[in-house]
């Protein structure tokens, strides 16, 4: 496979409450996991549901990080893709995860890319007679 990226999902669990549920605050958590993985902030958008919830994303030069939190479950889920070898996602994941106080936490680590053309057989050449 070629390689374009790399792709985290996180989730986090027994999170601050508070944290999660603060729009400015999980939007600057965002930011400055940006800031730390050497990436290039494009936009920043974020959204508070009622009665409680953020959603958020900042759009990269290089791709994304996004976020969806449960504060009445201490829960985060997130998603930090990059593109490039600029970037180092692990370094915006590690941020995350002491941003939200997360107690608890998991990382997966997906290679995003173009598979390699499969291998074809020669053709036969026919024989003349």
């Amino acid at each position: 496979m070629k390689q374009l990226g790399v792709h985290l999902h996180l989730e986090l669990w027994e999170c601050c409450d508070n944290v999660l549920n603060e729009p400015q605050t999980v939007l600057d958590a965002l930011a400055s996991a940006a800031v730390k993985a050497n990436c290039t902030v494009v936009e920043k958008v974020i959204h508070q549901f009622s009665p409680q919830g953020v959603s958020g994303v900042v759009v990269l030069a290089e791709s994304h990080i996004s976020v969806h939190t449960w504060p009445e479950l201490g829960y985060a889920a997130l998603d930090v893709f990059t593109c490039g070898d600029q970037c180092m996602p692990e370094k915006a994941a590690e941020h995350l995860i002491e941003a939200f106080s997360a107690n608890k936490s998991t990382v997966k680590r997906f290679a995003r890319g173009i598979p390699e053309p499969a291998v074809q057989a020669m053709p036969q050449i026919a024989k003349v007679s």
